[in-house]
């Protein structure tokens, strides 16, 4: 297996955030909140499928954007490309004291970021990572390999319970298919982790409702719902379009993540 350490900024598409920056600032500075662009809602797949006429998610995956830095709308700081808003409704509806408790994450991000340590990084963050992921499709389960840190999370589609409340790290996930749409229910995500690296957070309440709708052969649109009733006012949905990787004889590489190498370095390429 090859063997390669990447930095978190990159693989983010840079040519794909310069528009995105521009008019982030410039609608910042008009105190306004900008949006990403909606996602085709479309239901007409006519993409490929496998035996038991499910829409074949089997590949590697990758979100572009900068929901990994911030889910909300924000400008460029050192190191961090403006980027637009994922959450329906601009902002994520915190409760006030929790919204406190975000900002000051989001002073100490640089130290108390879990990633930072190394630690696995929950759901949905795993997703939006700029790193890619493998789905490896089954009909009475679906793999999901990351190349974060070898993070893994198996979804069961058998329609067995949910186990007792445990700490999983990556949870614990049961799935269904509604239509041509992948209906992914996961609980059991603890509270160590957050959603992004501006601070975003949850309780151990937290349960993440994914939707993985296939577009196309190479485009699924992918929302999830965050329910946490310690945190939140409401729950909350995020939504952002997954691209199938094309080069020839890719595969995911090793992502040796150690702590210590991680912040060597953030501080090299300047990114906090």
């Amino acid at each position: 297996m090859k063997t390669r350490i990447i930095t978190v900024g990159a693989v983010t598409g840079v040519a794909l955030l310069i528009g995105a920056m521009a008019v982030a600032v410039a609608q910042a500075q008009r105190g306004t909140t900008p949006r990403a662009p909606a996602a085709s809602t479309s239901s007409a797949y006519n993409g490929p499928r496998t035996p038991d006429h499910k829409p074949d998610l089997n590949g590697i995956w990758q979100a572009l954007g900068t929901a990994h830095w911030n889910l909300e709308a924000h400008s460029a700081t050192e190191g961090i490309p403006a980027g637009f808003s994922v959450v329906e409704g601009g902002t994520i509806p915190y409760q006030p004291w929790a919204l406190a408790k975000r900002n000051e994450n989001l002073q100490k991000r640089l130290t108390d970021d879990p990633l930072r340590k190394c630690y696995m990084p929950g759901v949905p963050r795993a997703t939006y990572l700029p790193f890619p992921f493998e789905i490896t499709q089954m009909p009475n389960h679906v793999g999901i390999a990351y190349e974060f840190a070898h993070a893994t999370r198996t979804i069961f589609l058998t329609g067995a319970a949910h186990l007792e409340d445990l700490d999983f790290w990556m949870g614990d996930a049961r799935g269904k298919w509604e239509g041509d749409t992948l209906v992914v229910d996961t609980v059991s995500l603890g509270d160590k982790t957050w959603f992004d690296a501006a601070g975003n957070f949850h309780s151990d309440a937290l349960k993440v409702v994914e939707r993985f709708t296939p577009i196309d052969a190479t485009h699924i649109n992918y929302a999830a719902t965050i329910d946490d009733a310690k945190v939140f006012t409401r729950p909350w949905t995020i939504s952002m379009i997954l691209y199938r990787r094309l080069e020839k004889n890719l595969e995911l590489l090793d992502y040796e993540c150690a702590e210590h190498v991680y912040d060597k370095l953030f501080k090299k390429s300047g990114k906090p």
